[in-house]
């Protein structure tokens, strides 16, 4: 015969408490304010890498126009290239061509995310190799940039 157990000694595990939960939610929410922001920033940094492909590879289709024609491009469109970078984040120009040499540029797009990243919203080169980039604020930020 099987003796009854008092009530006051009888214990129910069922799962988790309710401030077990809460303390699990706090710390997920902190570890993921924290990873984010640095997920975000690693993203627009990477990025950037759609603006200087785009421009390197308008700088290698303006020397081969020159070659072909004594002078620079003047536009995009005279390159055959797409005003557009490959990902679409960037919006691409030449600001100027001629006989004497070009400058084309890297936009970010602002329907676009890369539009966030503030440290290099523009990417300049030109025929002489430099490499410019930008701000939003418009002062030079060429090391960050272009690395």
């Amino acid at each position: 015969m099987m003796q009854a157990v008092p009530r006051s000694r009888r214990r129910y595990v069922a799962g988790f408490s309710l401030i077990e939960l809460m303390i699990t939610v706090g710390i997920l929410t902190i570890l993921a304010s924290i990873a984010l922001p640095s997920y975000r920033a690693y993203v627009l940094r990477s990025n950037r890498g759609d603006a200087t492909q785009a421009l390197l590879r308008i700088a290698a289709q303006q020397e081969k126009f020159f070659l072909q024609n004594n002078t620079y491009a003047g536009t995009v469109d005279d390159l055959n290239v797409d005003t557009k970078s490959e990902h679409g984040l960037y919006d691409l120009t030449v600001t100027a061509g001629d006989v004497n040499g070009f400058t084309a540029e890297a936009v970010a797009n602002a329907d676009e995310s890369q539009a966030d990243d503030d440290a290099c919203q523009t990417f300049r080169i030109d025929a002489q190799g430099r490499k410019l980039a930008l701000d939003s604020g418009g002062a030079s930020n060429d090391d960050t940039c272009w690395h």
